[in-house]
């Protein structure tokens, strides 16, 4: 009997991610549409990577506290974390911005990129504390 593929070779699973992906683009795009730019800073792409840092810290620490990543559970990370969030952020808009505000705008460029990485970090590790505060009172209940 052979081994079962590896999870990047299972249709079934990339068809979530590939799911999960659409709709987290389409919400991106929505959200970049209609958000404001000031002065030619590159907000939109700042908070919806924010919101998916947030979103994948919560997703993955309560993901983690239910179980092993196997059967829905997994399902659930392919299509929200890796699909939903992996469409949602924008890394690569992200580099580019950077790239043209360092061009123009040296301190401009530098203080985005950091505030990013930053604000990142926090937006993700807030995920992981609600994640872990919810399961800590769902577990506490009779």
């Amino acid at each position: 009997m052979s081994a079962p593929h590896p999870p990047h070779r299972q249709p079934a699973l990339v068809a979530w991610v590939v799911l999960g992906g659409a709709a987290g683009t389409a919400v991106r795009v929505a959200a970049e549409g209609q958000l404001p730019r000031p002065a030619d800073l590159p907000l939109p792409t700042l908070l919806v990577n924010l919101v998916g840092a947030l979103v994948l810290g919560a997703l993955l620490e309560g993901l983690a506290r239910r179980g092993p990543d196997a059967g829905r559970r997994r399902i659930v990370r392919l299509l929200v974390g890796t699909g939903f969030c992996g469409g949602l952020t924008t890394y690569s808009t992200f580099a580019v911005e950077v790239d043209l505000l360092l061009a123009g705008h040296l301190l401009a460029g530098v203080g985005y990129a950091l505030l990013t990485v930053l604000l990142g970090l926090v937006a993700a590790a807030a995920g992981v504390a609600a994640a872990a505060s919810w399961s800590r009172s769902a577990g506490a209940r009779p």
